[in-house]
């Protein structure tokens, strides 16, 4: 009989880490049935899916609030399904709201939880720390500044690394494969490219497309050799976001592909917070981040956030703001466009920025982290 391991990934960055490490595993020959909350290219792979991670990426309270009937029914199904099933291992990754509720569960059915991809605990509500400490058996982390939070909490942790590293190709570096990549779309080697990433949510893309697209109409107006690229993520439909986009009255590619493939493409990106940022960043681009929540929700978080100065994971990696970060009223057109607009109006600025970008590698740890994840995991497979 298989060994069944119970996987939670309900954001786009989640799901493309817990799909790695199942392709590890099967790399590696071994015997199991991993079931729960992933996305469809996970289940493509053999994963079980009972629930849908495009249809439970949701953030803030107000949104949570609305998606409640569908995340309860989830849950009471993951919980059944663990006491039916009994896996020897439930991994849950970011999402607290949710994996935390279900990790006490998971406890008091007698199965051990191991969180991967650690929640922001460090940076609001910081008392969550406490119960991650009671109900998961490890931490796994993926960035270097969150060890002394861990540690001075005494929480049981293991540094990986991070997964993100191990997508990184040198054909995204290589400018004689990325003209031709660009090529493909209709891009001229004389046009400078404009990426636009405005989230992996549905909700993100409802708060922030209209403010995306507004700065580019304001870009292009200043300069007619500027492409925009509309980004989608992996765990969204083109059909989506086609329906959000409006009337366009400047030329906008729509894309969708691997993110490092899509952001090789562009110049400049003008990119919603979230790992997204570190992808950007990995491929040395400059970029401008934004973030917009709804008033409750963001009026919530500024009460909440604690003890941090940014909330780009790049400017986070890297201790200061090296890129501009705009949040709730500061990410409207105006200052973002004047932002962005920097970027083409002071080459040198661009350049300065690529350097420092540069040095986010060294700061990540070294390739391999699904190799390493799965080392610290075999000890519940056993």
């Amino acid at each position: 009989m298989k060994v069944q391991v119970l996987i939670v990934a309900a954001e786009a960055s989640s799901g493309l880490f817990a799909q790695r490490l199942l392709e590890y595993w099967q790399a590696q020959g071994k015997d199991l049935q991993a079931f729960g909350v992933g996305t469809e290219a996970m289940e493509k792979i053999g994963f079980d899916r009972l629930g849908k991670s495009e249809d439970m990426a949701v953030v803030g309270a107000a949104e949570i609030l609305e998606h409640f009937s569908h995340l309860k029914a989830v849950f009471n199904r993951l919980v059944e399904e663990a006491a039916r099933r009994q896996p020897r291992l439930a991994i849950v990754m970011d999402y607290p709201e949710f994996n935390l509720m279900l990790a006490k569960k998971l406890d008091q059915l007698g199965i051990p939880v191991v969180y991967y991809v650690s929640p922001q605990v460090w940076a609001w509500r910081r008392g969550r720390v406490q119960t991650i400490k009671k109900y998961c058996r490890k931490v796994l982390l993926l960035f270097p500044f969150e060890i002394p939070f861990y540690e001075s909490k005494g929480v049981p942790y293991e540094f990986v690394g991070h997964p993100i590293l191990d997508e990184l190709s040198q054909e995204y570096f290589d400018e004689a494969s990325v003209r031709l990549h660009r090529r493909r779309y209709g891009i001229a080697d004389d046009e400078r490219v404009v990426g636009l990433m405005p989230g992996s949510r549905k909700g993100e893309i409802r708060q922030h497309l209209q403010i995306q697209l507004a700065v580019a109409r304001q870009l292009v107006a200043k300069d007619g050799k500027i492409r925009i690229l509309l980004m989608v993520a992996p765990s969204l439909g083109t059909e989506f976001i086609q329906s959000q986009l409006g009337e366009i009255n400047f030329p906008l590619v729509l894309i969708k592909d691997e993110p490092f493939a899509m952001i090789s493409l562009a110049d400049f990106v003008l990119v919603a917070s979230g790992t997204a940022t570190l992808m950007v960043g990995l491929l040395e681009k400059p970029m401008v981040i934004m973030y917009k929540m709804k008033v409750l929700t963001g009026w919530f978080a500024r009460l909440v956030v604690r003890g941090v100065r940014f909330f780009g994971i790049v400017n986070l990696i890297l201790g200061r703001e090296v890129v501009p970060e705009r949040w709730q009223s500061g990410a409207n057109p105006r200052e973002l466009s004047d932002l962005m607009w920097r970027y083409f109006d002071d080459p040198l600025h661009a350049v300065t920025i690529r350097q420092e970008l540069r040095q986010l590698k060294t700061r990540l740890g070294e390739k391999g982290a699904t190799a390493r994840v799965a080392k610290v995991l075999e000890e519940f497979l056993r």
